[in-house]
């Protein structure tokens, strides 16, 4: 039935918007940092808005010469990043203090993660296949629906060129941990016809991640495969299927099982867009998301298989009522399917859910209007039905002010949910307890105020909020017990001066369990990150320091497991680039120079100094 409501709705609403583009972003929006379209589903200048917004463009990514998303996200403003070990690890990424499983993650617009586990292994998706990542932060649900507490991460993937003749990238390079790296892109049009195809490829031999373990070095390979192809009908239609793809394979350190895992993840769809009327355009997006592990002892014998297939539809509509007003108005449904393997052989079905899919259906509104010249609201409802656990309502308003001296006050509220994972649910009882179907959804309530500057050359930007996190699902067998006050500061400052581009962030934390009064785990109250580059002739030179706190975590060698903290530290990074002509360029990058001893998980390594040098060439 779920599948046959996909159908329908691709049948029925195959319409879509060259000027609105939910997710589609033209060929010149890819390298606009001052627009975003996560924000409110639709193509919005950052300026007209109150929610935070961080964007990294393609130029940024090969800019920073990080090889993984959590690199990239190291120090960005309201997000953390603990990582269990080297490449390939176990990341938590926790947005304004929220748990992992609060952000919604979007690949393509189409959602992506696990459903049993409830996260989004960013360690794994190829950054050579990304062209564009906008970050949100505060509550989302009243568009996205469940999950979006923290905020929400949407990656697009590379799209063809603007260009008829073809354009080639290649890239290679190497560096500690005998790490390769291999990757090269095809993007063009022809006519009408627009494509991309890429490929890469990241071999490490990798370090001992865990501490207290056996000594062995821990080894990640992970190939990436991304295409997108669209074709434009006249000047009112087109449409467009993308595909992208990361396989390998992934060695850690386990106290509870296998060693080795094999993954896939993918995200394949197809979108289409239509200007109706000369003020209503519309998106339809159709797709699907893979999460699929499979868990290995290190002698080959099997362990555990947990996949994920996630069905996404959507189809959005946006109205322009006059020059100062726009309404949104759309709907998505979401079927999750689990499948799952044994995990012990000895005792068959261990493993295997007491149901195994459920659907999510959503209507949302969102009114987008310009007050007064200079005022700007932004208005938004959303009616969620879920198969778990019955209806629910989500609201959100933002203000914006942008004053003639150049500074810009804003101020949001809304509520935000989170549904309970599959493992939550529906995990059999086998003698330790099961899931509890009865479970409730989490809930948030939030708000935020601040002010924004714009004086030429330097732009600047202070956020407090304070968020509050009520039925947390905490314990085994679980329960809607737990809430947590979250309260926090941003700041951020940019500017260019003596030839040199400075940007400073800083986030300040108190995210408390109110049942205990403590900090909760994982997470540093306080952070600072600055970044400096220049380009001197043919060369390009960049410096970056990332500070952070202590953190808290627990120790599972006691039983009960008891709380330790982990210390703060201090990273430098330095990155040079030498254009050696118009084709070619050599670039080398310097990590953690000061070799500070870390850690973000307890008992997990964090890579000590490390280098890596790249040949590059585009055509």
């Amino acid at each position: 039935m779920q599948k046959f409501i996909i159908s329908s709705l691709l049948l029925t609403g195959f319409n879509s918007s060259s000027q609105a583009q939910e997710i589609i972003a033209n060929d010149n929006m890819a390298n606009l940092p001052g627009v975003v379209v996560t924000a409110t589903r639709t193509e919005t200048p950052k300026n007209q808005l109150a929610a935070g917004a961080t964007v990294f463009t393609r130029q940024d990514i090969e800019r920073s010469q990080v090889k993984t998303l959590p690199d990239l996200f190291k120090g960005t403003i309201g997000v953390d990043i603990a990582q269990s070990g080297g490449y390939g690890q176990v990341t938590d990424l926790f947005m304004r203090g929220t748990n992992p499983d609060h952000v919604l993650v979007l690949i393509d617009g189409i959602k992506a993660g696990s459903a049993t586990v409830g996260t989004t292994p960013f360690e794994l998706v190829p950054i050579d296949q990304i062209e564009r990542v906008e970050i949100i932060r505060g509550p989302q649900s009243s568009l996205y629906g469940s999950e979006a507490i923290g905020g929400v991460i949407q990656i697009f993937t590379r799209k063809g060129g603007s260009e008829d003749k073809p354009k080639f990238t290649l890239d290679a390079g190497g560096g500690s941990y005998d790490t390769a790296h291999t990757a090269g892109t095809v993007s063009g049009k022809s006519g009408n016809n627009w494509y991309n195809l890429g490929v890469s490829h990241i071999d490490s031999q990798g370090f001992n991640n865990k501490r207290n373990s056996d000594p062995d070095r821990d080894g990640y390979q992970n190939t990436g495969l991304n295409a997108r192809i669209g074709h434009r009908f006249g000047d009112k239609t087109e449409v467009e299927a993308f595909f992208t793809r990361a396989e390998g394979i992934n060695e850690y350190d386990s106290a509870y099982g296998g060693d080795n895992s094999e993954f896939v993840n993918q995200v394949l769809g197809i979108a289409g867009n239509i200007d109706v009327t000369d003020n209503w355009h519309s998106t339809l997006r159709l797709g699907q998301s893979l999460d699929e592990l499979d868990t290995f002892f290190s002698d080959g014998s099997f362990e555990s298989r947990f996949n994920t297939t996630r069905w996404n539809a959507s189809w959005l509509n946006t109205v322009q009522l006059s020059d100062a007003h726009q309404a949104i108005i759309g709907t998505d449904y979401r079927l999750d399917e689990v499948d799952s393997g044994d995990l012990d052989a000895f005792n068959p079905g261990f493993d295997t859910y007491n149901e195994r899919s459920r659907y999510d259906v959503g209507v949302f509104t969102e009114l987008h209007s310009r007050l007064l010249d200079n005022h700007f609201i932004n208005a938004s409802v959303r009616w969620d039905e879920n198969q778990a656990f019955g209806d629910y309502v989500t609201g959100n308003i933002g203000w914006r002010y942008n004053s003639r001296y150049g500074i810009s006050p804003f101020a949001s509220f809304g509520n935000a949910f989170k549904a309970p994972t599959f493992n939550e649910l529906y995990w059999p009882d086998t003698g330790f307890g099961g899931g509890n179907p009865k479970l409730k959804p989490e809930e948030s309530q939030s708000f935020e105020v601040g002010l924004a500057g714009d004086h030429g050359l330097w732009q600047w930007e202070l956020r407090a909020y304070h968020t509050d996190v009520e039925q947390l699902i905490s314990g085994w067998p679980p329960v809607n017990v737990d809430k947590a006050r979250i309260e926090g500061l941003e700041a951020q400052i940019s500017t260019d001066l003596l030839g040199w581009r400075h940007k400073l962030g800083m986030n300040l934390l108190e995210p408390i369990d109110l049942g205990t009064g403590l900090r909760l785990q994982r997470r540093t109250d306080k952070s600072l990150s600055y970044d400096m580059s220049r380009s001197l002739g043919a060369f390009d030179l960049g410096l970056y320091v990332l500070a952070q706190g202590d953190r808290p975590d627990l120790d599972f060698n006691t039983f009960p497991a008891t709380r330790v903290k982990l210390d703060g530290f201090v990273t430098v990074d330095l990155r040079t680039a030498w254009h050696i002509d118009k084709n070619w360029m050599l670039s080398a990058k310097l990590n953690n120079l000061l070799d500070a001893r870390y850690q973000t998980a307890n008992t997990y390594n964090t890579p000590d100094r490390n280098f890596f040098v790249s040949i590059h060439y585009n055509h």
